[in-house]
């Protein structure tokens, strides 16, 4: 039975999922990581401006780019969630969710440290740290409220909302630097000609970097979506257990208690 199928019939299991594909993802992102870091120091060339320090742009734009795609699949996910009542979406929306925080700091952790030598500070309150630091909360948020409402439907249904607003947050981070005075350097694409604005060769470094983030997206998901699939199979077999237990211990009792007890030698007739 093919994923699809599985999928449709709601009968997804850790069984079913194909795991080959985890492996042959993890070469290829290995594979990519390690051209993109050959790239960033051995063919872009250095910056006139920056230094050196402007090649951890090579993977905290593209990080950037995969924050954006975890987010807008957590709404995705959630919303056909509410349209179908299959919870495989929210465990989509939920393995994204986790990827989207691990993304999120991992922007903000390499941009400080572009920041430190350029600006003289780790942090400046500026219109696109701020906004991506605001994204990060509501991710945050949006992993709390569900561990904090426990029970799976509902924490889907009122979950959807958060990753919804997540969501909108995404074009406000992207057009920060457009609509405010900013510190943080313009987009890749120049506004003006609609043109790239990096040389080819750092354009190239950036798209491999994209790449890399992207199949890294990929094998992430892969693996926590696997990991919470199997966490539903063994509470489904200790919940069958614990039933299959009960149904025998319940006739024992029964026995037990239509039993006539024993007479003492002093109560014999």
């Amino acid at each position: 039975m093919s994923l699809l199928q599985n999928l449709m019939l709601k009968r997804f299991t850790a069984d079913s999922y194909p795991t080959r594909w985890t492996t042959a993802l993890a070469a290829v992102t290995l594979s990519l990581g390690l051209l993109t870091i050959g790239g960033a120091f051995l063919y872009a060339p250095t910056d006139a401006i920056q230094g050196d320090v402007q090649r951890i742009f090579y993977i905290h734009a593209p990080m950037a780019i995969c924050c954006y795609l975890a987010g807008a699949v957590v709404a995705l996910a959630g919303l056909l969630y509410l349209a179908t009542r299959n919870l495989f979406w929210d465990v989509i929306a939920r393995c994204s969710a986790e990827i989207a925080v691990l993304f999120t700091t991992l922007v903000l952790i390499t941009g400080s440290l572009w920041g430190k030598p350029v600006w003289g500070t780790w942090w400046a309150w500026d219109a696109r740290l701020t906004t991506t630091l605001i994204l990060w909360f509501i991710y945050v948020g949006y992993l709390m409220l569900r561990s904090y409402l426990g029970e799976a439907e509902r924490a889907a249904r009122y979950s959807v909302l958060v990753g919804v607003l997540g969501a909108l947050d995404i074009p406000l981070v992207h057009v920060s630097v457009e609509w405010w005075r900013t510190l943080h350097p313009e987009g890749i694409i120049d506004s003006a000609t609609g043109s790239p604005a990096l040389p080819g060769s750092m354009l190239a470094v950036f798209l491999l970097g994209c790449l890399t983030m992207l199949c890294m997206y990929m094998l992430l998901m892969l693996v926590r979506v696997r990991l919470d699939l199997l966490h539903d199979q063994v509470a489904e077999m200790e919940e069958r257990s614990l039933s299959e237990a009960e149904a025998v211990a319940l006739p024992a009792q029964g026995v037990l208690g239509r039993a006539r007890p024993l007479r003492s030698p002093g109560n014999s007739p």
